[in-house]
């Protein structure tokens, strides 16, 4: 049977945050925003992922009281309030087909990542948490930006629920993600693998990743070469997720 496979789209192919920050620099000034990213890099350093953080019974690492709006996506260079939180969306809500816009965070990955599926006959799914703006849904946005990329009929789900059940539900066999708390949900939730992209080096992979049978990649071409390698020919089910395991440094599956 074919890998199903779902890939984040924010923080793992878009580059969503950057075009935030840019906004937020044009709604609070250059001056707030840069205290702003001063003081996420203060909290991210001491952030360590723990189950509470999957089931919302913690704070996302934002350094704000308040929770982030669920209809949002955490923001992880900023740390907002949730009041300049909703400020900033509600500002860039009123952009036409503002999901559109965003830029590919390692160009031509995409378009890979289309020409290995359709090889290795893959299914891939892409999983987003994005409020709508002015114009199309966020879901033909997001799939209009990914056949602007290269990857033509891309299925696209904007959730809002665990990435875990959703896996569940879907029956996959790997889910990509950006965000520990996501991947947290997958292993927890499902019997999908969970692989983070953990782009940022002078951050430390949280400890809690290799315990719970979360692999862990630096970018989405490696993840992809992992991804080939474990759907080599020769490969069967069982075999298929102990080479997963040793090519993402795991010993042991989270679910053993």
């Amino acid at each position: 049977m074919p890998l199903r496979i779902a890939f984040d789209l924010d923080g793992v192919l878009a580059a969503m945050e950057d075009e935030l920050v840019h906004h937020a620099e044009t709604l609070f000034g250059e001056a707030m925003t840069r205290r702003l990213r001063e003081r996420a890099a203060e909290v991210d350093s001491s952030v360590e992922v723990s189950p509470a953080k999957a089931t919302g019974s913690e704070s996302d690492g934002q350094g704000s009281a308040e929770p982030s709006p669920d209809a949002t996506p955490p923001l992880l260079k900023l740390d907002m309030t949730a009041r300049q939180e909703r400020r900033l969306w509600q500002h860039v809500e009123t952009f036409q087909n503002f999901w559109e816009t965003l830029k590919e965070i390692e160009p031509g990955v995409i378009e890979r990542l289309a020409a290995v599926a359709a090889d290795h006959r893959w299914e891939i799914i892409f999983l987003t948490k994005r409020p709508e703006t002015v114009g199309s849904t966020a879901q033909v946005q997001s799939q209009r930006w990914l056949e602007s990329k290269g990857f033509t009929l891309p299925s696209v789900y904007v959730v809002q629920g665990s990435r875990g059940r959703i896996a569940a539900a879907l029956g996959l066999d790997v889910v990509i993600d950006d965000r520990p708390e996501n991947c947290l949900d997958v292993v927890i939730d499902s019997t999908a693998r969970a692989i983070l992209v953990w782009r940022d080096e002078k951050m430390q992979v949280p400890a809690a990743a290799n315990r719970l049978g979360i692999g862990v990649v630096k970018s989405v071409e490696e993840c992809l070469n992992v991804l080939i390698q474990i759907d080599s020919p020769a490969t069967e089910k069982p075999g298929m997720i102990d080479r997963a395991m040793r090519l993402l440094g795991l010993k042991q599956s989270a679910q053993a």
